[in-house]
């Protein structure tokens, strides 16, 4: 399976999702930069916030690409201990590294929000998205943080996933869905025609068109709640 792009797939997610629409305490969150794509479909279509959820990679030093853990807003971080064995990287380096991933995460927050605060997600749905897991170290992290936060029910949407990282996240989530989980998994580029990076000015834009559009879908249901006549019957007078 191949996705066109990642708002393709983000459509693909909330038709599977179309059991939440409508929903009060639902809240949608994007894992920057991919996943925000990805969510703002999702959010449009069931009519729910849309907010950014931020969690980063801790890399190996000298192979950065190399993720020995992550960390995540809040509290939220989680470390492959045979990995940092095997590595031989010592406390010391991983609470530097963990220190500053937390103040981007920081740096990021106040960019994509505009000094707005996040949303309140206590007792709330979550729906957590990303365009697709490779290792879950990134996802794993945000897990462990949005349960310190007591969600009413956590639900992991993604497009991609590799079968055996999908056996693991069962455990450790309320619903999880994934539209592909093949047990070859090389790179999550393979399973997408377009795969540009997101840059920081389109996470901002889409998390605002998203509250703009939230705000129009509320005020047209509050003027129907008031003004219940059928547009195809005639006023009374």
């Amino acid at each position: 399976m191949v996705f066109a792009n990642r708002a393709e797939a983000g459509r693909q997610l909330a038709d599977r999702l179309a059991g939440y629409t409508n929903l009060e305490d639902v809240i949608v969150l994007g894992l920057p930069h991919g996943g925000v794509p990805v969510a703002f479909e999702i959010a449009i279509r069931l009519h729910v916030p849309l907010d950014v959820f931020l969690s980063r990679k801790l890399g190996v030093p000298a192979h950065e690409e190399l993720a020995f853990g992550a960390v995540a807003a809040g509290d939220g971080r989680f470390l492959d201990e045979a990995l940092i064995e095997a590595a031989g990287i010592s406390s010391e380096q991983v609470e530097r590294i963990t220190l500053a991933t937390r103040e981007k995460l920081e740096f990021w927050a106040r960019l994509y929000r505009y000094g707005r605060p996040p949303l309140h997600l206590a007792g709330k749905v979550i729906i957590l998205v990303d365009d697709g897991i490779a290792t879950g170290a990134s996802i794993y992290a945000a897990i462990h943080a949005l349960r310190q936060m007591s969600p009413k029910k956590l639900v992991i949407a993604v497009p991609v996933a590799p079968i055996s990282t999908c056996n693991r996240l069962r455990f450790v989530a309320d619903e999880l869905i994934v539209l592909y989980a093949p047990k070859d998994f090389y790179a999550l580029g393979q399973f997408y025609g377009r795969f540009s990076q997101i840059s920081d000015e389109e996470v901002v834009t889409l998390l605002t068109e998203a509250e703009e559009s939230l705000a129009t879908q509320i005020s047209a249901r509050d003027c129907a709640a008031v003004h219940p006549f059928r547009h195809d019957e005639p006023i009374q007078r």
